[in-house]
């Protein structure tokens, strides 16, 4: 039960949408998620409560410093995967989370801002690592990044986060219209109507893309799911 959590000290780095993304993308492979909504805006508590129920999703929106080990070790049972979204700040419950955690993304929009909110969640890692001895594997997800952005010009941003020692997924989040609607439509990219969401499919395949690059990192050793697997890749293929 790998417990992936979503951080940066700053607001607006889109984080909770890469975090529900990642979510209802594995719960549509099969996989049991349990999404602990720590960020104060409760934007994805406020999603689920317009999607209603989801198969395979929970949403835990009560979550405190007191409160996480206990909600993650009480949903064992029925938790292939935990996703921790937490507040733009860094504070006891952004340390904690990312103390308990398997891997640590960390959302980075192209602007300084947004890196400075990075800088101070690797500095807090370093801080675990140097001190208490606790090592979390982390990475960077570029997020909101315009379509139009050559390879050329992504690769260059990566080339200077490696070159400071951080790690940079190869899948960046676009901006997409159904990435923003999401959350006032509810449900997932999957239940959204393509007549009224443009690039719709480009969007799934986006967030495709981006949780095989997660499950390749953070893998979720259990049997159970391999039908279910088998069976969401064939219908990929058929679409």
């Amino acid at each position: 039960m790998p417990v992936i959590t979503f951080a940066n000290a700053k607001g607006g780095a889109g984080k909770t949408t890469a975090a529900l993304i990642l979510a209802t993308e594995l719960a549509a492979q099969g996989y049991r998620v349990t999404i602990l909504d720590a960020d104060p805006q409760r934007w994805i508590t406020s999603w689920h409560e317009v999607s209603g129920a989801q198969r395979n999703i929970q949403v835990i929106s009560e979550v405190s410093v007191g409160s996480l080990q206990s909600h993650i070790r009480e949903n064992r049972d029925t938790t292939d995967y935990y996703i921790i979204d937490l507040a733009g700040v860094r504070d006891a419950l952004v340390a904690t989370a990312i103390g308990l955690s398997d891997h640590v993304l960390i959302p980075i929009q192209g602007c300084a801002m947004d890196a400075k909110g990075g800088a101070l969640i690797l500095e807090l890692l370093r801080q675990l690592a140097d001190k208490a001895g606790v090592r979390v594997n982390h990475s960077v997800v570029l997020t909101r990044m315009n379509s139009l952005v050559t390879t050329r010009a992504m690769t260059a941003i990566k080339a200077v986060l490696a070159e400071r020692g951080v790690a940079v997924l190869d899948t960046s989040i676009v901006e997409r219209v159904a990435f923003r609607d999401i959350f006032e439509s509810g449900g997932t990219l999957y239940t959204m109507d393509p007549t009224k969401v443009s690039n719709l499919e480009k969007a799934r395949e986006n967030a495709q893309s981006f949780a095989s690059e997660i499950l390749s990192m953070v893998p979720c050793r259990n049997a159970r799911l391999t039908a279910a697997r088998a069976v969401f890749r064939s219908i990929s293929r058929a679409a």
